[in-house]
């Protein structure tokens, strides 16, 4: 997941926006397809997307997700194809800002410059954990890193923040759906989670290992 700190400041939402577009997406509509060579800035100002790869045989890794704020696409600056795909997780808004504009924009406003620098960062991080743990942990490892990071602390409970199926579960673990299902089955008979409101509660600390 993208952290508070990736989105845009409001004073720079107020200046980019006379240089894009407002366009709306329907749910599930593929707003990038990896290996194109469109060169646009994305901010999202409503509505949540997620970044992805995907294999010739159709298999899913879910790389992040953005939110109102968040911005994506900026790795098109180098002129390079797209390098990851994104859907939309449901409706959602976003300012769309071309290419000339964007790098115009860049050497206008030094501040978004910056910020870009430090998002760029983070990603680079964040990908770097992605990568250990997929190589070091084995699948109930990943599991618990992904459902604390897509949870909330409530008490002494964690709530996700969204509804998530096993499937996406699966594609942000690199695992098959059917791993992270008997993986689900022994934790919800163990009583470490449950679900609440359609959402999937952390009612105790998850253990070290499975």
């Amino acid at each position: 997941m993208s952290s508070a700190s990736e989105r845009l400041p409001q004073a720079l939402l107020d200046a980019i926006a006379p240089r894009g577009v407002t366009r709306t997406f329907p749910a599930h509509a593929i707003l990038i397809n990896e290996g194109d060579t469109t060169d646009s800035l994305y901010i999202v100002l409503s509505g949540r997307v997620k970044v992805y790869a995907s294999s010739e045989d159709g298999r899913e890794v879910v790389l992040t997700e953005y939110g109102p704020g968040e911005y994506f696409g900026e790795l098109a600056i180098d002129g390079e194809k797209r390098s990851a795909s994104i859907k939309a997780l449901g409706p959602c808004t976003c300012r769309v800002v071309q290419g000339t504009e964007l790098r115009q924009f860049l050497v206008e406003q030094p501040e978004f410059a910056v910020h870009l620098t430090r998002k760029l960062i983070g990603m680079v991080r964040r990908l770097t954990d992605q990568v250990r743990s997929m190589a070091l942990q084995d699948v109930y490892g990943r599991m618990v890193r992904v459902l604390t990071e897509l949870s909330d602390p409530v008490g002494e409970e964690r709530v996700m923040r969204n509804k998530l199926t096993q499937q996406d579960i699966a594609d942000r673990v690199g695992a098959s759906r059917e791993m992270v299902n008997r993986v689900m089955k022994e934790l919800t008979a163990g009583g470490y989670i449950g679900q609440r409101d359609g959402r999937m509660v952390i009612l105790r600390k998850l253990p070290a290992a499975w």
